[in-house]
C-alpha cells in the first residue's frame, strides 16, 4: 500500500487543481454569456471533465491510437486548456475590477482631501506673508516710539530734549493696532494648521485603514518599486497563475495515471532482465538407465563425479 501513497497523493493534487481551475473557468466564462448562465455552466463543466479524460486516455493508449485521432485529441485538449485559461483570466480580472473600483473611490476621496489641503496651504502661505509684514511694522513702530524725541532751545539758551505726546499717541495707536492684527493672524494660522493636520490624518485613514487598501496594498507596493502601473502588475500576477494552473493539473494527472499504471513504482532495468533458466535437479534424471556390459554409464559417471568431489573436498 505504501508504494501507492505518492501516486494517489499526486492524483489528489491533480484533481484538486483541475477542479479549482474548472470552477474559475466555468464562472469566468459564464460572466461572458450571462443571458444563459446555467447552460454555459453545464457546457463548460462537461468540457473540463472531457479534457481530463482526454489527457488520461492519451497517456494510457498513446502507442495504440492512430496518428490522425491522436493529433485531433491533442489539438482539442490544447484548445480546451486555452479556453480554461481564458476563463480563469476573465474570472480573476473581474474580481480585481471590483476591488479596483472600490480603490478608485478611495483615491477620489483622497484626491478631494488633497485639494482641500492645497487650499489651506495657500491660505497658510498668505497668512505667513502677512505675519512677516506685521512683524516688520511692529518693529518699525517700536523703534519710532523709542526715537520720538523733540529738541528745542528755551529762553535761557538751554537745549531741551523731550517727546511729542501727540506723535507718541499716534505711534502707540498704530502699534497697538498692528499687535492686535498680528494676534488675529496667529489665531488664523493655528486654525489652518489644525485643518491641514486633520486632513492629513483623514488621508492616512483612507489609505491604510480601509479593507480595499489592505487588499491592494501589496500590489501597490510592488507597482511602486517596479515603477509600473498597478493594473500592469495585476496582469502579470494573473498570467503567472494561468501558466501554472491548468497545465500543472494536466501534467500531474498524466503523471499519476502513469504511476498507478506501473503499480506505484517504476520497474528498474535490472528487474526487467530475464532470469536465467534453472538447471534440472539431479533427481530429475531418467529413472530407467541403459545397460552396457552389465553397467550403467550414467550411474558410473555419477559415481566418478562423487569420488572426485570427495577428493576435491580433501
Amino acid at each position: 500500500m505504501r508504494r501507492y501513497f505518492l501516486p494517489i497523493l499526486v492524483l489528489v493534487a491533480a484533481l484538486s487543481l483541475a477542479a479549482t481551475a474548472a470552477y474559475y473557468s466555468v464562472f469566468g466564462i459564464s460572466k461572458l454569456f450571462s443571458a444563459q448562465v446555467t447552460a454555459v455552466v453545464i457546457m463548460a463543466g462537461i468540457l473540463e471533465t472531457s479534457k481530463l479524460i482526454t489527457a488520461a486516455y492519451l497517456e494510457r493508449f498513446w502507442k495504440k491510437i492512430h496518428w490522425i485521432r491522436k493529433a485531433y485529441l491533442l489539438v482539442a485538449m490544447a484548445i480546451l486548456m486555452g479556453i480554461t485559461s481564458l476563463g480563469i483570466y476573465g474570472f480573476l480580472i473581474s474580481a480585481y475590477q471590483e476591488t479596483a473600483y472600490a480603490m478608485a473611490s478611495v483615491d477620489k476621496q483622497v484626491e478631494l482631501q488633497q485639494k482641500k489641503r492645497e487650499r489651506y496651504e495657500t491660505q497658510a502661505a498668505e497668512l505667513a506673508l502677512q505675519q512677516q509684514d506685521i512683524n516688520k511694522q511692529v518693529i518699525e513702530l517700536s523703534e519710532s516710539l523709542g526715537n520720538n524725541v523733540v529738541q528745542f532751545t528755551n529762553a535761557s539758551g538751554q537745549v531741551i530734549t523731550t517727546q511729542s505726546s501727540a506723535t507718541r499717541k499716534i505711534i502707540k495707536q498704530q502699534l497697538d493696532a498692528q499687535t492686535a492684527r498680528r494676534d488675529t493672524v496667529a489665531v488664523k494660522q493655528d486654525i489652518i494648521n489644525d485643518s491641514i493636520t486633520a486632513i492629513d490624518l483623514r488621508i492616512l485613514d483612507l489609505e491604510t485603514n480601509s479593507d480595499v487598501a489592505a487588499e491592494i496594498g501589496p500590489l501597490k507596493y510592488v507597482a511602486k518599486i517596479t515603477g509600473k502601473d498597478t493594473d500592469q502588475v495585476v496582469n502579470w500576477f494573473v498570467l503567472l497563475f494561468i501558466i501554472v494552473f491548468d497545465p500543472l493539473a494536466i501534467i500531474l494527472l498524466i503523471s499519476a495515471n502513469k504511476a498507478l499504471g506501473d503499480g506505484g513504482t517504476e520497474e528498474s532495468k535490472a528487474k526487467r532482465v530475464k532470469a536465467p533458466t534453472p538447471s534440472p535437479e539431479p533427481d530429475a534424471l531418467p529413472t530407467e538407465q541403459p545397460q552396457v556390459d552389465g553397467h550403467s554409464p550414467i550411474a558410473d559417471n555419477r559415481r566418478n563425479k562423487a569420488v572426485g568431489s570427495k577428493w576435491w573436498g580433501k
